[in-house]
């Protein structure tokens, strides 16, 4: 395990005080990305940023489902797969996306099914995707406005993945009993 401090609001340097604050009110506690994130309160304010912008996308919660979980997956972010399977609960996504997005195995709908290609697509190609991929992301029923969607939630899981591979972030309690690991 690394060292990186897990901060509440007191041990919190002044400028993240009130983020954590604001995660403690919006979600009953401090979630462990957000205590690792202080440290850098910029680091902390911009992910959460683009986590409310993500939130507010075009987007239903089950493609927002489906593009955090594809990164996280195909990341193999040990922390936010379990986070996100939680949170796809209270968000009251069916169980069966959820499980087919965990397990990589194909998605009970086609159209879901093109986003989450499209999304591994823009990881996988660092964003240099091809005309195919586009076509068929259109194909599917997406616009542009989806594929820039896509890439803003690209941003905000490549901050919280990268965090939690550095700093090995524990997986919250009411997280824990969604723990993952890739399939072989």
């Amino acid at each position: 395990m690394t060292d990186f401090t897990l901060h509440d609001i007191d041990s919190a340097p002044k400028e993240a005080k009130p983020l954590l604050e604001g995660s403690k009110k919006n979600m009953g506690m401090i979630p462990s990305l957000h205590a690792v994130m202080a440290e850098a309160p910029a680091l902390l304010e911009g992910y959460q940023a683009l986590h409310g912008l993500f939130t507010n996308t075009s987007f239903n919660a089950s493609e927002q489902t489906v593009v955090w979980q594809t990164i996280n997956v195909e990341n193999e972010c040990h922390y936010c797969v379990p986070a996100h399977t939680g949170i796809a609960h209270m968000l009251k996504v069916p169980e069966e996306i959820t499980e087919a997005l965990r397990n990589e195995t194909a998605l009970p709908d086609n159209k879901l099914e093109a986003l989450r290609t499209f999304t591994l697509a823009v990881v996988r190609k660092r964003g240099n995707v091809s005309k195919e991929d586009l076509q068929a992301f259109h194909d599917a029923g997406y616009g542009q406005r989806q594929v820039l969607e896509v890439i803003l939630g690209v941003a905000q899981k490549t901050m919280s993945n990268y965090v939690n591979h550095i700093a090995e972030t524990p997986v919250d309690e009411p997280f824990q009993k969604f723990a993952w690991k890739k399939n072989a």
